[in-house]
Order: C-alpha cells, then sequence, then structure tokens
C-alpha cells in the first residue's frame, strides 16, 4: 500500500512540474516555473534576465548611475556631508548637481526661477535614498558619509551599478512619488517589462502596448486594485504603470527613449536604446538550463 502512495504521490509531483513549465500566451511563451524566478529573483541563476558587464565608457551612459556617482564622489571628497535639518541634501549640492545636467528633469515646483530644493527634484531626491538604501552611504548625526561598501565599490562602475539597479528595483517603494493607493503596480515583475521592451522595442510603439501585455501577465492588480472608495478606470491603470516603469525607472537607466504626446494625458511612444541590449540580455522561453526533479 505504501509503494502505491509513494507511486501516486510522485505521479502527482509529475504532473505539477509539467504544469509548472509549460509556456503561457499570456507569460509571451514562459513557463509559471520561469516567471516565478522573473518576479521573486530576477537576476538570479535561473532567471531569463541577465545584467551583463559592460564597459566603463558604457555605465558613463547612464544618467542616474552618472548622478549617483558624482554625489558619491563628492561625499567622499569631503569626509562627512552635513544634511539640513529635515534631512536632505544641502541647497549648496543641490544646486551643483543639478547643473551638471545628468539627467533632464523639470523642477517639481517651476514657480521660481531657481529652485535648488532636493526636495524639487525628483531626480535629485531619489540620487540620496539610493545612495541609502543600497548600502553606500550612512547616516549618522545628521551627517551623511560613505561606507566601506561604498568606498569599495567607487571606482568599480559594473559593482556600484548593480548594487544601484537592485535597490532600485527590489528596495525602493515605486508609489513614492505618486498617489496611486498600489505599491506594487510596475514593480512587481518589472523583469517582464524588461523581457517585453527586449522583444519588442526595437520599433517605436505606445506605452499602452506594454502596460497591455502587463497586466495581462498580472491580472490581479485589474482585479483588486481600489482607490479612494471607487474603482480606477482603465486609464489610470496603465497610467500608472506607464509612468513608473518608463518615466520614473527606465528613462533614468538611459534604457529607452520616450516621445512624449501631446499633454501629459496623451499616450507616448517608447523604443529601447542600443544602451539596454549591451545591459540585458533575455534567455527566450524553456531555453534556461535547469535540473528538474525528475532528470
Amino acid at each position: 500500500m505504501e509503494d502505491e502512495l509513494n507511486e501516486f504521490q510522485e505521479y502527482l509531483d509529475r504532473i505539477m512540474f509539467e504544469q509548472n513549465n509549460m509556456g503561457a500566451p499570456d507569460l509571451e511563451g514562459y513557463s509559471p516555473y520561469e516567471m516565478h524566478q522573473i518576479i521573486y529573483a530576477p537576476f538570479g541563476e535561473s532567471s531569463p534576465l541577465k545584467l551583463i558587464d559592460m564597459q566603463n565608457s558604457e555605465y558613463e551612459l547612464i544618467p542616474i548611475f552618472n548622478q549617483i556617482k558624482y554625489l558619491l564622489s563628492y561625499i567622499d571628497s569631503v569626509g562627512d556631508l552635513k544634511l539640513t535639518q529635515k534631512g536632505f541634501l544641502p541647497t549648496k549640492v543641490v544646486e551643483n548637481i543639478f547643473k551638471q545636467k545628468f539627467v533632464d528633469e523639470i523642477a517639481f515646483c517651476s514657480s521660481a526661477s531657481k529652485i535648488y530644493r532636493e526636495a524639487d527634484y525628483l531626480s535629485i531626491n531619489l540620487t540620496r535614498i539610493l545612495l541609502e538604501i543600497s548600502g553606500l552611504t550612512k547616516k549618522r548625526y545628521n551627517k551623511l558619509s560613505l561606507t566601506k561598501v561604498g568606498k569599495k565599490v567607487l571606482a568599480n562602475n559594473q559593482q556600484l551599478f548593480q548594487l544601484i539597479f537592485e535597490a532600485f528595483t527590489m528596495k525602493f517603494n515605486w508609489a513614492y512619488y505618486d498617489g496611486y493607493q498600489d505599491e506594487q503596480i510596475g514593480k512587481t515583475g518589472f523583469g517582464f517589462s524588461l523581457i517585453l521592451l527586449s522583444k519588442y522595442g526595437n520599433k517605436e510603439r505606445l506605452n499602452n502596448f506594454y502596460s497591455q501585455k502587463y497586466f495581462q501577465a498580472f491580472p490581479i492588480f485589474e482585479e483588486n486594485l481600489e482607490y479612494d472608495d471607487y474603482r480606477l478606470d482603465e486609464k489610470d491603470l496603465h497610467r500608472c504603470y506607464s509612468v513608473r516603469t518608463f518615466d520614473r525607472f527606465l528613462i533614468f537607466f538611459g534604457l529607452i527613449k520616450i516621445r512624449k504626446g501631446k499633454d501629459w494625458l496623451s499616450d507616448d511612444y517608447i523604443t529601447k536604446t542600443e544602451l539596454f541590449d549591451k545591459l540585458i540580455k533575455c534567455v527566450p522561453p524553456s531555453s534556461i538550463g535547469r535540473a528538474g526533479i525528475f532528470n
């Protein structure tokens, strides 16, 4: 009897294994197993996504990387950087960063001719946050200084970039700069967005093209999202994904170009840059070498 039960359990395990490794159309042919890797270990050994080591000159094409490295080098030169009472970068430092024009950005508040508060510039605020959550800097007595890790990787572009990229994609709250309730839209399965760009990004396509494929892969967001006691309409949902994925992620890392519509409500046109394929490799579905439990 025990042998029969073991055989039956082995049969059930085999069925589950086969189902988990069967490609799904809504997942661009990737299996549930592969999607699990994409979501929870996007750059792990079994994931279809791979970060490629680039030349130093190629890292210099990444806007937010250059801005972060500039601030990191400045902090290293002064030793301890005193912050404002609210914990922001001092005005002089913000002004110096802004004048470098690493990131093409309009201030949140454009009423004044000169705005040099950290809170007025999303990318500068993000720069300081990423330095902290990536473990590159530490804050003590309202002063910012480099950690041992920060000093070690400052001269290593590949290691520095990887820490920054992982901090943004895995640790940073993507809802921090918007009013949408669900924090996970865009961030969960960001690796799937990279796969979509890798596959379709050579041709200029509407942002809505990508958001539709994203929500096909993650329908739970369309089913469960509520905001201020009313259900978001489809445009709001797709706008949330687009802003977080394209305007506040991929463009900062130099991985896409955006051709804007007539106004902020219009659809944008997205293409991947040459840098994208130099940095990110996507292995096709069912081509990942992995050891199954029945091998």
